[in-house]
């Protein structure tokens, strides 16, 4: 049985490691060239199938380069593509990301390619139903929207990782169970002025069982209709911060799937994802369950 399923973004990620940001019309030699995968759901699913669930990626893959390499990508970690069809004559989801070494910062140009959008088959309509936790992003989002109200059906939990600020949101919004949205998406989708502020707002308008505001360095706040709270930026030396974000949200349907409150859910998918922040690339650098509960001891902290 597969635990964790997700409908979004599959992305296939050419990551360039600089010693620090070159100047317009200039040429510059960088530290390193690779390929990766990435997306918000499908690097969520890496991260927790590393952990240690059973997960599966429901989505369309193109039959060009791209997808060739992001069907063998999963494979490798171990997520299932036993629910996506490849199709020809389309182009695959693919970006240029800058790593600057100097400021552990990431600059990322992105093609959507030209994918006609997911549609859920029975096969797939039956794994969302029987999964403990469907994760979406807003991408692919006819298919994440359908899949969510199936989800809502069936007692699987919706985790909404709200990055983006693409049209048409308000559709899937008032399906997510856990509503993890960035502070960029949260004050720009509510007109807030601080995080505290619009987490309630969000909780009042869509009714998930928490939002999680995720503030990057400054780890992010929590809000379950009654308290709003805090939880920890652990300390880690960056080294790749791109998929930061990604991976904190795979490792948080992780917490859910075991049945964690959401302050502990909070911490361990900020331990998790500070920990891949020490590696390049998004999926390679997710850690496996010892290294974060060894690294959420370290620094003090018990779940």
């Amino acid at each position: 049985m597969i635990d964790i399923v997700g409908i979004g973004a599959n992305v296939c990620d050419t990551l360039i490691t600089l010693k620090n940001y070159p100047a317009e019309d200039t040429k510059a030699k960088c530290d390193g060239v690779r390929r990766s995968g990435g997306g918000p759901v499908a690097t969520g699913l890496v991260a927790a199938a590393k952990l240690g669930e059973k997960c599966a990626y429901i989505g369309d893959l193109a039959d060009d380069e791209g997808g060739r390499f992001l069907k063998a990508d999963f494979e490798k970690f171990g997520v299932s593509t036993a629910y996506c069809r490849t199709l020809s004559g389309y182009t695959s989801f693919t970006s240029c990301i800058w790593l600057a070494r100097d400021k552990a910062t990431r600059t990322v140009v992105f093609d959507k390619g030209n994918l006609p959008g997911t549609e859920l088959d029975d096969r797939a309509k039956a794994a969302i139903a029987a999964a403990a936790v469907l994760m979406v992003d807003g991408n692919d989002l006819d298919a994440a929207v359908e899949g969510a109200k199936i989800a809502s059906e069936n007692g699987t939990k919706v985790l909404y990782d709200a990055g983006g600020l693409y049209d048409g949101v308000e559709r899937l919004l008032p399906l997510a169970d856990y509503l993890i949205p960035s502070e960029e998406f949260a004050l720009g989708h509510t007109g807030a002025k601080t995080a505290e502020e619009a987490a309630k707002i969000l909780y009042d308008k869509y009714s998930p069982e928490v939002v999680v505001i995720t503030q990057g360095k400054r780890g992010g706040i929590l809000f379950d209709g009654k308290t709003v709270g805090t939880y920890p930026a652990l300390p880690a030396a960056v080294v790749d911060s791109n998929g930061a974000g990604d991976v904190f949200h795979g490792a948080f349907a992780v917490a859910v799937k075991r049945g964690y409150d959401p302050y502990r859910a909070c911490l361990f998918a900020s331990a998790t994802s500070a920990l891949k922040c020490t590696k390049v690339g998004a999926r390679d650098g997710a850690p496996d369950l010892s290294c974060v509960e060894t690294f959420l001891k370290e620094n003090g902290y018990e779940l």
